[in-house]
């Protein structure tokens, strides 16, 4: 599901600060990612058997190389997704999400947009 509105969409920022204040909101940047796209994700465990939910946010570098950690990235709409074991991710507008996790996501990026604008205004 796409979280429209979060204010975290279109945000330019250097890749090393990006990562900083992702680790920072316990946000990991693990292997997804390439010369040119970063993916960060939040892990939400849940009481359901075998479901798992994500909160996801993805940017591509507009200049620079992720690999060299001298990227500048723009961030996207950021996604949640219910990880569904062993099939994956789902992130479909279909998909049913509890309002506690959902309040979690906003929260999350909440969290997300006061740090990188705090960033930008220094």
């Amino acid at each position: 599901m796409r979280i429209e509105g979060s204010g975290i969409e279109d945000t330019i920022i250097d890749l090393k600060p990006l990562d900083h204040i992702m680790n920072d909101i316990a946000f990991i940047r693990g292997g997804q990612w390439d010369y040119e796209r970063v993916t960060y994700d939040y892990k939400i465990n849940s009481a359901e058997k075998n479901v798992t939910y994500y909160v996801r946010i993805q940017g591509y570098a507009i200049e620079g190389d992720v690999d060299r950690g001298n990227a500048v990235i723009k961030l996207r709409t950021p996604l949640l997704g219910k990880h569904y074991y062993p099939h994956g991710i789902e992130y479909g507008e279909q998909e049913e999400f509890p309002e506690s996790v959902k309040d979690r996501t906003t929260k999350l990026l909440e969290k997300a947009k006061t740090e990188l604008d705090a960033l930008k205004n220094e």
